[in-house]
């Protein structure tokens, strides 16, 4: 029986290192520079760039609505620091969207591809 989320966390990791990081962008000029950013860094092996996301939030205080590109990012868990410091550096917003979920099943063959896609040994 799992007694903590820690534990609970560190099993479900265990299962499968590659995760999928959502990240929203002000514009599509924005998003695909973003993901053309990772995927030469071989810090992603494929970016996807959905349009026309509507994000509701709080900022400062107020409560805003923007149009906004939301990307989905396939990487593995090692490779999150380096994401998040690549897209912090390049991003536009102070404060970007930087989440990860882990991926709990996948096609072999695509898990292959996506591990050989990333940085040499990132994912081992």
């Amino acid at each position: 029986m799992v007694t903590s989320l820690d534990k609970f966390a560190s099993q479900f990791f265990s299962m499968n290192e590659d995760i999928v990081i959502l990240c929203t962008c002000s514009s599509s000029e924005e998003a695909v520079r973003l993901a053309r950013l990772l995927v030469e860094q071989r810090l992603a092996a494929c970016v996807n760039a959905i349009p026309q996301v509507r994000s509701t939030y709080r900022w400062q205080g107020a409560v805003e609505t923007a149009d906004e590109v939301l990307l989905l990012i396939k990487t593995a868990r090692a490779l999150f620091d380096s994401v998040e410091q690549a897209l912090r550096g390049a991003h536009s917003y102070e404060v970007p969207e930087i989440i990860a979920l882990p991926i709990a099943a996948g096609s072999a063959p695509y898990l292959a591809w996506l591990r050989a896609n990333i940085h040499p040994g990132a994912a081992e």
